[in-house]
C-alpha cells in the first residue's frame, strides 16, 4: 500500500495517503449528513455536512495518532519504520524489521489502542465541557461521536486476531509463554483468518437478511484480514524456515566483477555476452568496489551512446546497495535487499568483496529447506500496523 500524497513528516517519520483514503471522508459525511439531522434537528443543510467533513477529518487524524503510536513506540524499540499510509480502511505504520523480545512486541502492539482511548478521553471530556459552556447541540454531537469512535476502534483492534493490534498482542503473549516467535506468529494469523471469515459471514448475513449497505463495509475489512493474516503465516512459516541460515550460506562467492571505466558498449559485448550474469559489482582501477551494474541498467542506455557512456556512469553507487557480513543473519538482509534499487545485495568480509546475494540465491535458499524441512515457501514482507490491519 504505497501513498498517493505524501503528508510530510511527523517524529521523523513519513506520512502519506493512499487516494482510496477519499473514500472514509465521503461514507463519513453522507452517513453523518444523514443521521444527525435526526438526532440533532432544527439547522441548516450546511451546517449538518460542516459537522460531519470535521469530524470525518478528525477521525483521520486519530487515525494517524494510532498510527503514530505504533511508529514512535517501535523506534523506541530498535524497529526501522519505513512509514505511515492511511487509506481506505484506516492507517497502516510499514516498520522495516520486527521487534527483538515479546516485551518489546507487546509495547508496541498496545500502544495504538491505548493512544485511542486517550483520544477517546479526551473527546468525551471535550463534550462534557461543551455541554457545560452551553455549546450548540451539533458541535457537542461532533464530540461525543469522536469519543464513541475511539473507543469503538479501540475495542475493535483488541480482537487477538492479526493483523489487528490485540493479534499483535497475543503474538507477544504466545510469544513469552512458549519462546517461539515463529510459531506463535502463526498461531496469530491463524486467529486473524478466522475472525476475517467470521467478518465476511456477517457482512453477507447482513446483505441477505438485513438488507444494510454495512455488510459490504464488514465482506471488505473481513477480506482484507484475511489476506494479511494469510500472508504473514506464511512469512512467519519463511522465517521458521530461514531462521538460522547466514548470508554466506547462500551468497555467489567471489562474483564475477567488472572494471568501472569501460563503455557499455565493450561491457555488453565483452562481459556480459560472455559470462552471462545479471549483475555485476564495478571496480576501480585498484579493484575498490564503486557500486553494481544491471542488465535493467544497461537497457536504459540507447544504443547509439553505448560507446560513449562508461560503466560507472550507470552503475548504482556502492552506498545504495545493500550491505551484509558473511555470518550475517539472512532474515536481517531481507527487508534491505527488498528495498534496493536493483534487488541485490553484496557481501564483504572486512573490506574484501565475498559475495553477492540476489533474489534467485534467496528462493533457491526457500526451496531447499523447504524440501529438508517440509514447510512451504513464502516471502517476507516488513510488519503492518494499523486499525484495519
Amino acid at each position: 500500500m504505497s501513498s498517493t500524497f505524501k503528508l510530510g513528516t511527523i517524529a521523523g517519520i513519513r506520512v502519506g495517503a493512499h487516494w482510496s483514503v477519499l473514500g472514509i471522508l465521503i461514507i463519513l459525511v453522507i452517513a453523518l449528513g444523514r443521521n444527525w439531522p435526526v438526532l440533532v434537528p432544527g439547522y441548516s443543510a450546511g451546517a449538518y455536512v460542516a459537522a460531519a467533513l470535521v469530524a470525518a477529518l478528525l477521525f483521520l487524524a486519530s487515525l494517524l495518532a494510532h498510527e503514530l503510536a505504533h511508529a514512535v513506540v517501535a523506534r523506541r524499540e530498535g524497529v526501522e519504520v519505513e512509514d505511515i499510509t492511511l487509506w481506505l480502511l484506516g492507517g497502516l505504520a510499514s516498520l522495516r524489521s520486527e521487534a527483538r523480545t515479546p516485551g518489546a512486541d507487546l509495547r508496541i502492539a498496545a500502544a495504538g489502542p491505548l493512544t485511542s482511548v486517550l483520544a477517546g478521553a479526551l473527546f468525551g471530556g471535550l463534550a462534557w465541557l461543551l455541554v457545560t459552556v452551553d455549546a450548540p447541540a451539533l458541535v457537542v454531537m461532533v464530540a461525543v461521536y469522536l469519543a464513541m469512535l475511539n473507543v469503538v476502534l479501540a475495542a475493535f483492534n483488541l480482537v487477538p486476531a492479526a493483523p489487528l493490534d490485540g493479534g499483535r498482542i497475543l503474538r507477544a503473549a504466545l510469544w513469552a509463554w512458549k519462546g517461539d516467535r515463529y510459531r506463535a506468529a502463526v498461531w496469530s494469523a491463524r486467529a486473524g483468518r478466522g475472525f476475517g471469515i467470521a467478518l465476511i459471514l456477517l457482512g453477507v448475513w447482513q446483505l441477505l437478511f438485513v438488507g444494510t449497505g454495512g455488510g459490504l463495509w464488514w465482506i471488505l475489512i473481513g477480506l482484507f484480514v484475511v489476506s494479511v493474516a494469510g500472508a504473514e503465516e506464511r512469512q512467519a512459516q519463511l522465517g521458521d524456515t530461514l531462521a538460522d541460515v547466514k548470508v554466506a550460506e547462500v551468497m555467489t562467492a567471489d562474483p564475477d566483477v567488472t572494471d568501472a571505466s569501460l563503455s557499455v558498449h565493450d561491457f555488453l559485448h565483452d562481459v556480459v555476452l560472455v559470462r552471462r550474469h545479471s549483475a555485476f559489482p564495478v571496480v576501480d582501477a585498484a579493484g575498490r568496489v564503486e557500486g553494481l551494474v544491471t542488465l535493467n541498467r544497461l537497457r536504459a542506455v540507447p544504443a547509439e551512446e553505448r560507446r560513449t557512456t562508461s560503466v560507472r556512469a550507470i552503475a548504482c553507487p556502492v552506498a545504495d546497495v545493500p550491505r551484509a557480513a558473511p555470518d550475517t543473519p539472512l532474515l536481517d538482509l531481507l527487508p534491505g535487499l527488498r528495498d534496493a534499487p536493483d534487488g541485490r545485495a553484496l557481501v564483504f568480509d572486512g573490506e574484501r568483496l565475498a559475495g553477492i546475494v540476489t533474489p534467485t540465491d534467496v528462493s533457491r535458499a526457500v526451496t531447499l529447506r523447504g524440501l529438508v524441512t517440509g514447510s512451504g515457501g513464502g516471502t517476507l514482507r516488513p510488519g503492518v500496523w494499523g486499525p484495519a490491519g
